[in-house]
């Protein structure tokens, strides 16, 4: 009689390996499934804006943002119906079960300029024509874009506001509205309209005084002075001073720095919104003390707002020449 030796411990010991490979195929596959899917749920609108360039780094779930206007870098209406798209398909294409997204970048193409505000030849129309509606509904605009980004477009991510140039008026609002404010060295930063007899009307009050205090929010609103890069970081509103062509750079740096931290990291500037929030109404209310100040302007008031806007178009002018020519 011949003993058969039977080794049902190994043949087992197979047919597991045999099924962890396969349940690891699958798994692989429901990944790069699941992968597929939260790309293809990015809406394809983002990409196409005619004045901000969008571009999705799907490792370090970042959307760096340029803005690239047609002529003057300001807030014209075609640039703020850009925005609208713009937080429209980011908010449509990233959140539980989409794209991750955990840093949002916003910057500007313009060399030398981040934004210069509002859209000024826009304002003299409209205040030679007694047009305040027209002006209410520009200011209103700008403050509902705004109010979005300052709460982050209701998503966990970290918003960081790039200024490798000037930021001015409006500009500047748009800059503090975000989490974090990277600039670069030589860069220069103020609020302009007191030259022409205005005031910031879009953000300055309500983000400056609760970010910086009573005293240096008026100074920076009544006085019209510029302030550079360093001593708006020492003063806390710029978080991360970049050397001077070094902005990507260090947004790069920040979200590598950060992205091990993020959960942590967002909420934290998620609960400093709750303590200190920004409301809506307080926004809108403002912009109506600005639209009743603009239309009490004098001409000469007016004409200094035409000056500043052409001294700006022709320093732009004059900026990518140079640029096509480097």
């Amino acid at each position: 009689m011949v003993n058969v030796i039977e080794r049902p411990c190994v043949v087992n010991k197979y047919r597991r390996g045999e099924e962890f490979t396969r349940d690891l195929d699958i798994t692989v596959k429901q990944t790069a499934l699941v992968a597929a899917k939260k790309r293809l749920s990015i809406s394809a609108d983002l990409f196409e804006l005619d004045e901000i360039d969008v571009l999705y780094d799907e490792d370090e779930a970042t959307l760096w943002s340029f803005m690239r206007p047609a002529g003057r870098p300001s807030f014209t209406p075609a640039l703020l119906s850009d925005f609208r798209r713009w937080q429209s398909a980011i908010t449509t294409s990233f959140g539980p079960d989409k794209a991750d997204l955990r840093f949002l970048v916003l910057g500007s193409r313009v060399p030398g300029v981040f934004c210069y505000g509002g859209d000024l030849e826009l304002f003299v129309s409209l205040i030679r024509t007694g047009n305040r509606k027209a002006l209410l509904d520009y200011g209103w605009a700008c403050v509902r874009i705004l109010h979005r980004n300052i709460n982050a477009l209701d998503l966990p991510i970290v918003t960081i506001g790039l200024a490798e140039g000037d930021a001015l008026g409006g500009g500047l609002e748009a800059l503090l509205s975000f989490d974090v404010i990277i600039a670069e060295r030589g860069a220069s930063f103020g609020l302009p309209e007191a030259m022409f007899g205005l005031f910031p009307g879009m953000g300055a009050h309500s983000l400056l005084l609760r970010r910086i205090g009573r005293a240096r929010a008026e100074e920076m609103i009544l006085s019209g002075n510029t302030y550079s890069a360093e001593k708006l970081h020492e003063w806390g509103l710029v978080s991360v001073l970049a050397e001077a062509g070094q902005g990507k750079d260090a947004a790069r740096d920040y979200i590598r720095k950060n992205s091990r931290r993020f959960a942590g990291h967002s909420g934290a500037f998620r609960a400093m919104r709750s303590v200190n929030p920004v409301g809506l109404d307080e926004l809108e209310k403002i912009v109506e003390f600005w639209a009743d100040s603009a239309l009490r302007l004098r001409e000469q008031d007016l004409k200094m707002m035409l000056r500043l806007a052409g001294a700006q178009s022709r320093r732009n002018d004059a900026e990518r020449l140079a640029g096509q020519a480097a």
